[in-house]
């Protein structure tokens, strides 16, 4: 039977990072994914002569105090990465269009001009302030959400003033600021910002705690990046990072089961089966729950959210020929009424960087990834062909292309993604923030109190790669708080 110090069940992004940082402190690691390539919801595939992404189109996290700098200072990975000048354009009714600046100044005064002057610059000062003391603290808090002793002995060792005084951000909405701004009547604005955080926090203003809000609100604050020829080059380097340190990444097979030993875990196959001390998990916690259950293993935890609380998405792939410049790869588009089929009020454009060739065969052409939000996926059936018209024709309304440079599409929904990544139900984007639910009371990492952890978006729940990186980091951070590696 093979052995390994720590088996990681998955390879996307919170998978590799604990599997980086693992392998930097001299574990053995093994990676089991069942696809034929890694990075799960962070990655891309090649089709009909271009390159189109998986899932994940945005690229922050570097910088200083950022997850993803973290693992680059760590083991010295070095990645393919162009900074974006202009993070997004968003698109509203009524043809308005709204640039999301990085430098603050320069947003507020682009709010300012579409929005009315009348409590932006309040809003958007105590919004940055805010996202500024989430990413400052997210890595001085890598033993969060504390559930054991040892969990809150290494808190106080971190513990500010300026994290208490940004506690009762944890109980106010994101609604709630927006009332206290007086902007709950700026209707443009109420539904800038809903769409907004769809995005990266996978709910509305009323539903999302301000502290995961405001980091949501302002990601394109910070440096936005770019991967040449997709985001699968965004993970290719930490999967090499693995094996150039002795461990190994074994594609195309399936864990089916998970039990416990005298020292660790036995992960049956559909190929065979391994012996291991540590295990990660990168799957979500509710397909974990399965794998572990099938091993007569009782989980610390059954927080499981269920298809009703959860989005899969639309999602469409386009090569087309450019006509135009464009000032930004990424565009959101506000909807004058509501998609057939999906019932979304918006759609995510992510073109690829003007001076990338390697997503197209043909000189000249470019790719675009299209995606919106498909609500409590388990029995959705919908007619693809329906969403893709409706689809063009806002892309053709919108400039994007001319109908007679569209050289090819296809589209994807809640299927393709199951069978993509496994993911129950085929949903994406992990956990949606909920009110009820505060930072302190999400999902633990340690599965089942022992050797077992969970990395990914539903133990991070909706803040894209910066979150599952960080998740990533804190499960590496529990296993070594835990047993002293």
């Amino acid at each position: 039977m093979n052995t390994t110090d720590v088996l990681v069940v998955g390879s996307g992004m919170g998978a590799l990072t604990s599997a980086a940082l693992l392998a930097n402190k001299g574990l053995k690691v093994r990676i089991i994914e069942q696809n034929w390539q890694p990075g799960g919801c962070t990655s891309s595939y090649w089709r009909k002569g271009y390159v189109f992404e998986t899932g994940a189109t945005t690229l922050v996290g570097l910088g200083e105090g950022m997850p993803l700098q973290y693992v680059i200072d760590k083991t010295g990975i070095e990645l393919p990465l162009r900074k974006l000048g202009l993070p997004m354009q968003v698109w509203l009714n009524g043809g308005i269009r709204v640039n999301r600046y990085e430098a603050l100044e320069e947003w507020i005064a682009e709010a300012e001009r579409v929005f009315g002057e009348s409590g932006q610059r309040a809003f958007w000062t105590e919004c940055f302030k805010v996202s500024q003391f989430v990413w400052q603290n997210s890595l001085r808090q890598l033993s969060f959400p504390p559930t054991r002793f040892i969990d809150v002995l290494a808190s106080l060792k971190h513990f500010s003033f300026s994290q208490l005084a940004h506690l009762p951000y944890a109980f106010l909405s994101v609604e709630a600021v927006l009332k206290k701004h007086s902007l709950l009547e700026n209707k443009p604005f109420v539904d800038f910002v809903n769409e907004q955080l769809l995005i990266t926090a996978q709910n509305h203003m009323e539903q999302v705690n301000f502290l995961f809000g405001a980091a949501a609100l302002c990601y394109t604050n910070y440096s936005n990046y770019y991967v040449d020829g997709g985001l699968l080059n965004l993970v290719l380097p930490l999967v090499k990072y693995v094996e150039d340190h002795g461990g190994q990444i074994v594609y195309r097979e399936k864990v089916e089961s998970v039990s416990r030993t005298a020292s660790g875990y036995r992960v049956q196959t559909n190929k065979g089966a391994y012996e291991t001390e540590y295990l990660i998990s990168g799957i979500p916690v509710n397909n974990t729950q399965k794998l572990f259950s099938r091993g007569s293993i009782a989980l610390k935890t059954k927080a499981t959210m269920m298809s009703e609380q959860l989005n899969s998405a639309f999602q469409m792939g386009i090569g087309f020929v450019p006509h135009r410049h464009f000032d930004s790869i990424h565009h959101q588009i506000h909807l004058s009424e509501p998609l057939p089929e999906t019932g979304s009020a918006s759609i995510f454009v992510s073109l690829n960087h003007p001076q990338d060739t390697d997503r197209t065969d043909v000189s000249g052409e470019r790719v675009m990834s299209v995606s919106t939000h498909l609500p409590n996926p388990q029995h959705r059936l919908i007619d693809n062909s329906v969403v893709e018209k409706a689809i063009i024709k806002v892309l053709i309304k919108h400039d994007f292309f001319k109908p007679e440079n569209l050289k090819v599409y296809h589209s994807s929904g809640p299927k393709s993604w199951q069978k993509w990544t496994g993911r129950q139900w085929g949903f994406v984007g992990g956990y949606p923030q909920y009110l009820n639910i505060k930072p302190w009371q999400m999902l633990d990492c340690r599965i089942d109190g022992y050797k077992a952890y969970q990395v990914g978006d539903t133990v991070y729940p909706g803040q894209g790669i910066p979150g599952v990186t960080l998740s990533g980091i804190i499960a590496m951070e529990k296993l070594r708080l835990d047993w002293k590696v």
